[in-house]
């Protein structure tokens, strides 16, 4: 069974996550969004994969069709920052979807379906990534400059202040290539968590399960993954 895979789409990828719509994995403010459309969204979403797992236990292969669509994208994306290659990636990503197929009665509805998927490709992709370089070293985490934050800790320039201010000055359409590299240019470890938590939209615990992390050790990697892409936008405004 044929699966197409592609590139990162031209252009910017939207994502409504909480209150707010993720460009190429940064959230922008979402204005006049009600706070709960998102998880009505959300929930749609989850109850449209349960449908489409009923149909494909059934033998229904345009369920699978619909699945293949749905996630091949985000699956590529996250398969590429473990492994070296996109054909790398691709192969992992090929060897999920059968075993999907294969497997699909082992879905016991625990976790999302979007959740488990992704547990079961970051596996075959770490597989994939240690045949590949089984000696890779594991990456160095620069600590984030402390004069950003102020005496409790949080951002001294806010970051829903900054983006907010930042969308007046740069239209969506110029962010996607930007943040693109940025994401793409961050450590593994950290493009993994920025991209299931900011562009998938992933819960914490949520991401935590995909690629086995603490709590902690995610909110880490988020923390300076978003700091990285930040200071590469300032950059590019000239602010700062």
């Amino acid at each position: 069974m044929g699966v197409a895979c592609n590139g990162w789409p031209p252009g910017a990828d939207y994502q409504v996550v909480g209150k707010q719509r993720m460009v190429s994995g940064v959230a922008t403010p979402r204005r006049g969004a009600a706070f709960s459309t998102p998880w009505r969204h959300t929930l749609r979403a989850v109850d449209a994969d349960l449908e489409m797992v009923a149909r494909l236990r059934n033998g229904d292969e345009d369920a699978f069709v619909t699945l293949v669509g749905r996630y091949q994208q985000p699956m590529l994306r996250l398969a590429r920052s473990f492994v070296p290659s996109q054909a790398v990636a691709e192969e992992a990503v090929q060897d999920t979807w059968l075993g999907l197929v294969r497997g699909i009665e082992t879905f016991e509805g625990r976790s999302s379906f979007k959740t488990w998927l992704f547990r079961i490709l970051v596996n075959r992709a770490r597989s994939a990534g240690t045949k590949e370089h089984p000696a890779a070293p594991t990456e160095a985490l620069h600590a984030v400059d402390p004069s950003r934050f102020n005496a409790e800790g949080q951002w001294a320039d806010p970051v829903d202040q900054w983006i907010e201010e930042s969308e007046r000055r740069l239209d969506a359409a110029a962010w996607s290539p930007i943040l693109k590299a940025a994401l793409e240019d961050l450590p593994p470890r950290q493009r993994q968590v920025v991209l299931l938590r900011d562009v998938e939209g992933l819960s914490h615990d949520e991401a935590c399960s995909v690629l086995g992390i603490s709590v902690g050790n995610q909110r880490v990697l988020l923390h300076r993954g978003r700091s990285q892409l930040r200071g590469v936008l300032e950059a590019k405004m000239g602010k700062g």
